[in-house]
């Protein structure tokens, strides 16, 4: 027998604890909440000089954050193509592409990704919470490369732009997605260790990641070094690791962005998350982090394997094969758009069944 490599073994590993969390998350989701129903409190978004566009006609960059992993290599590809797709449609402020590329050095994808590589974390700091890089990789980034716009979009791999992305951001105030599962004020005793009572009270601290986030350039290099900080002090405190596990990293930026005194503008229509936002509607990219399974009457069966899923964890070694099967009748139609999107993609990317191949 083959000796099974050692990088396979741990992606292996990785996969079933995302698909652990995220199931369980997933059935809390469906259980209590949609999106559309969020209660969140917004100061932001009431303020009567705001556009409703943002501070439209400023480009942003697009920089995602990523390993040379065939899994994440992957997502990459199919997010870069639809980025292209949808760059100069009426709409869009899209300016730039850099995939920050943090395993230190160049991949097979230099040449068709517009890429910056970075340096990982010295070797053991990350302890297996690979996102801890993030922070860091935006630390050098922003130090070392040359950013002409003005804004930057953080987004990640398993994102795709679904409708032109117009600048949704406001002067010193960013746009971000808000998570149903940041919620600081039901971690108070813990939040206080990162942001002192004396900073203001925890509801200051906004429900969100750093991804999608769309951001002034100047602050961004302000926050990213509190970000980095903060995330390793997290991990590094037992109570709080085992708080936020595999969303540590997201509380790290929501609390760097307060202690700078900044407060985003909470855009829900800024992503869907199928397979719990039924239809795409006007809002502006797929986030496909959560496994879609139905049986083939179209019924969700979270928590069980379907007789018709997608799940990007079922491709931790190599991409997804092309010409996906659709979803069978009655499955929504932000999960039939996901699927079509991916087989686009596939199709037209050259070398798809070949170049990610690990």
């Amino acid at each position: 027998m083959k000796r099974v490599s050692p990088l396979f073994l741990v992606l292996i590993v990785l996969g079933f604890f995302f698909a652990t969390y995220n199931l369980l998350t997933m059935i809390i989701h469906y259980k209590t909440s949609t999106s559309e129903n969020w209660d969140l409190p917004d100061p932001l978004i009431g303020m009567p000089e705001m556009k409703e566009g943002g501070d439209s006609n400023l480009k942003y960059h697009v920089a995602l954050t990523a390993t040379d992993a065939p899994y994440s290599q992957w997502q990459c590809r199919i997010m870069y193509y639809w980025f292209k797709k949808v760059k100069d449609m009426p709409g869009s402020d899209m300016g730039k592409f850099t995939r920050i590329l943090h395993s230190g050095r160049p991949d097979n994808l230099m040449e068709e990704i517009p890429t910056f590589v970075v340096d990982p974390l010295p070797e053991g700091l990350d302890r297996g919470y690979i996102v801890l890089n993030r922070p860091w990789a935006f630390v050098q980034w922003l130090e070392k490369a040359t950013i002409d716009e003005e804004y930057i979009l953080m987004a990640e791999p398993d994102h795709i732009f679904v409708n032109p992305l117009p600048n949704l951001g406001h002067g010193d105030h960013p746009a971000g997605f808000p998570f149903f599962y940041i919620k600081p004020a039901e971690h108070e005793l813990i939040i206080r260790k990162y942001y002192p009572e004396e900073k203001g009270p925890v509801t200051d601290i906004d429900p969100i990641g750093n991804s999608p986030v769309i951001i002034k350039k100047s602050i961004l290099e302000d926050i990213s070094p509190t970000w980095m900080n903060v995330s390793l002090r997290m991990k590094d405190d037992p109570a709080t690791d085992k708080a936020f596990g595999w969303v540590l990293e997201m509380y790290a930026y929501a609390v760097a962005s307060a202690l700078h005194g900044v407060r985003h503008i909470l855009r829900k229509d800024f992503m869907l998350q199928p397979p719990w936002d039924l239809e795409v509607g006007k809002k502006f990219i797929i986030h496909y982090t959560y496994g879609c399974d139905y049986n083939l009457k179209g019924e969700l069966t979270y928590g069980k394997i379907g007789e018709w899923r997608f799940d990007k964890r079922s491709y931790l070694s190599g991409p997804p094969p092309k010409n996906l099967s659709l979803p069978p009748p009655g499955v929504p139609e932000s999960v039939v758009r996901l699927v079509k999107m991916v087989n686009e993609a596939t199709a037209n990317i050259p070398n798809w069944d070949t170049l990610n191949r690990g």
